[in-house]
């Protein structure tokens, strides 16, 4: 290791994925994991209900895709919400101003 910057340096890239600041390409990206979910487990569903003479199974496998597809959503930070101006801060009491009396 040279110690030079990697091949993502200085394309825009940061710590918020592949989707930067996700708007327009991140909902599309979340939609795709939630409908390819659906759509791959229903089918293996459908498959199961018609080898087993079920019919419940199908429902199942559209719920577990819906759940898989969204978790993918989330593990991927597409999700998340944005962090304010004053970076990872928490969201409770300010505090106060370092002149004055404690």
């Amino acid at each position: 290791m040279s110690g030079e910057p990697g091949p993502a340096a200085g394309r825009g890239q940061d710590d918020r994925g592949r989707y930067g600041e996700g708007g327009y390409n991140a909902g599309i990206a979340v939609f795709s994991y939630i409908a390819g979910g659906i759509l791959v487990w229903s089918l293996i569903g459908w498959g199961l209900d018609n080898l087993l003479g079920t019919r419940w199974i199908v429902l199942a496998g559209a719920l577990l895709g819906a759940g898989g597809g969204f978790y993918l959503s989330h593990m991927h930070n597409l999700t998340r919400s944005q962090l304010s101006d004053s970076g990872s801060a928490p969201q409770g009491r300010p505090e106060p101003p370092e002149n004055s009396p404690k």
